[in-house]
C-alpha cells in the first residue's frame, strides 16, 4: 500500500507543474489586463505600472518568476484589491468552505437515502415521483432558482434573509453569531442542494440496481438473511465503491461549484471575488484561484485512488 501511495504522489508532481504551465499560458494569451482596462490611466502611467509589476517582461521570464513565487507559497499580488492573492483568498475561502461543506453533507445524505429507497422499489410510483422531482429541480437554471427562492422565502414570506452572511451592522457574538450565519446560509444551501441532489441520486440508484442484480445478493437472500442486512451490509457497501471516484471531484467542487450562487446571494466567498476579478481582468487573482482548484482536483483524485485501493485490494495489485 505504501508503494502504491508513493507512485501516485510521484505522478501528481509533474501534473501540478503541467497545470501551472497551462494556467499561465491561457491567461497570458488572454488579451488585455487590469491596467489596460483602466481607462483613467495615461499611456505613460500604464507603462510604468506594467514595468513595476513585471508585465512588460517576456512570457518565459514571467512564468519562471511566477513559478518561483509559487514554490515559496506566494500566489502573486492582486492589482484590484492591492493585497497579496493568498491573503485575499484566505479572507473569503473559509466562507465558501462553510457553504459548500454544509451543502455537500446534505445532498450526499439525501441522495444516498433516496437512491437506496428507489433502488429497492424500482419503477414503482415512488421511483417515478422521485424521478419527476429530480429532473424538475435540475431543469431550473441556477440564477433563476436562486432568484425564485429569494422571492418566495425572503420577499413574500419574510422567513429568511435575502443575502449576505450577517445583518448590516451586526455585532453578534457566540451562539447569536452562529444562529445569524445559519439563517443567512439557509437559502444558498437550499439552492445548491436542489441543484446537486438529482444527478447524485441517479448515480446511487443505478449503482444499487447493478449490485442488487448480482449473484451474491441472490445467495444472501437464499440463505435467509433479512432484507435490511442484504441491502445495507452487502449491497450498499459494494454499490459505494464506484462512487468513491466522485469524491475526487467533490474536493475542488467545494470551492468552485457555488460561484453563481454566492454572487446572487451576496455570500462573501471566493466565488464572489472570482466573478469581480473576472470583470476587472485581475489575472493574478484568477490564476491563483484556478491553480488552487487544479491542485485540489489533483489531490482529490489522489485521495480517491487511495480510498479505492483501501476498499478494493485488487487495485493495489494491478497498479
Amino acid at each position: 500500500m505504501r508503494n502504491f501511495i508513493i507512485r501516485r504522489v510521484l505522478i501528481a508532481i509533474p501534473m501540478m507543474l503541467m497545470a501551472s504551465l497551462l494556467i499561465f499560458a491561457i491567461f497570458a494569451a488572454t488579451p488585455g489586463d487590469f491596467i489596460d482596462g483602466n481607462i483613467t490611466l495615461t499611456a505613460q502611467r500604464a507603462a510604468e505600472l506594467k514595468a513595476l509589476y513585471g508585465l512588460d517582461q517576456p512570457l518565459q521570464i514571467r512564468y519562471l518568476r511566477w513559478l518561483g513565487q509559487l514554490l515559496h507559497g506566494n500566489l502573486g499580488y492582486s492589482l484590484q484589491y492591492q493585497i497579496p492573492v493568498s491573503t485575499l483568498l484566505n479572507q473569503y475561502l473559509w466562507n465558501s468552505f462553510l457553504l459548500a461543506l454544509v451543502s455537500m453533507v446534505l445532498y450526499w445524505g439525501i441522495a444516498l437515502t433516496i437512491g437506496v429507497l428507489t433502488a429497492m422499489k424500482p419503477y414503482s410510483w415512488f421511483d417515478h415521483l422521485v424521478t419527476v422531482a429530480i429532473f424538475a429541480a435540475m431543469s431550473f437554471p441556477t440564477f433563476f432558482l436562486c432568484l425564485l427562492l429569494i422571492k418566495w422565502f425572503a420577499v413574500d414570506l419574510h422567513w429568511l434573509p435575502a443575502g449576505g452572511m450577517l445583518r448590516t451592522g451586526s455585532e453578534a457574538r457566540g451562539m447569536a453569531w452562529a444562529a445569524e450565519v445559519m439563517m443567512h446560509l439557509a437559502l444558498p444551501v437550499l439552492a445548491l442542494v436542489m441543484l446537486q441532489t438529482g444527478s447524485l441520486t441517479r448515480y446511487f440508484r443505478s449503482s444499487m440496481l447493478d449490485v442488487i442484480r448480482m449473484d451474491f445478493i441472490r445467495t444472501a437472500r437464499a440463505k435467509g438473511l433479512g432484507e435490511y442486512t442484504v441491502i445495507f451490509r452487502h449491497a450498499l457497501r459494494n454499490a459505494l465503491l464506484p462512487l468513491i471516484t466522485l469524491l475526487g471531484f467533490e474536493l475542488p467542487g467545494l470551492f468552485s461549484g457555488a460561484l453563481i450562487t454566492e454572487k446572487i446571494f451576496n455570500w462573501p466567498g471566493v466565488g464572489h471575488i472570482h466573478i469581480d476579478s473576472l470583470a476587472s481582468r485581475d489575472y493574478p487573482v484568477l490564476m491563483g484561484f484556478t491553480l488552487f482548484l487544479a491542485v485540489l482536483t489533483i489531490l482529490g483524485n489522489l485521495l480517491a485512488d487511495v480510498l479505492y485501493a483501501f476498499a478494493d485490494p485488487r487495485i493495489r495489485l494491478r497498479s
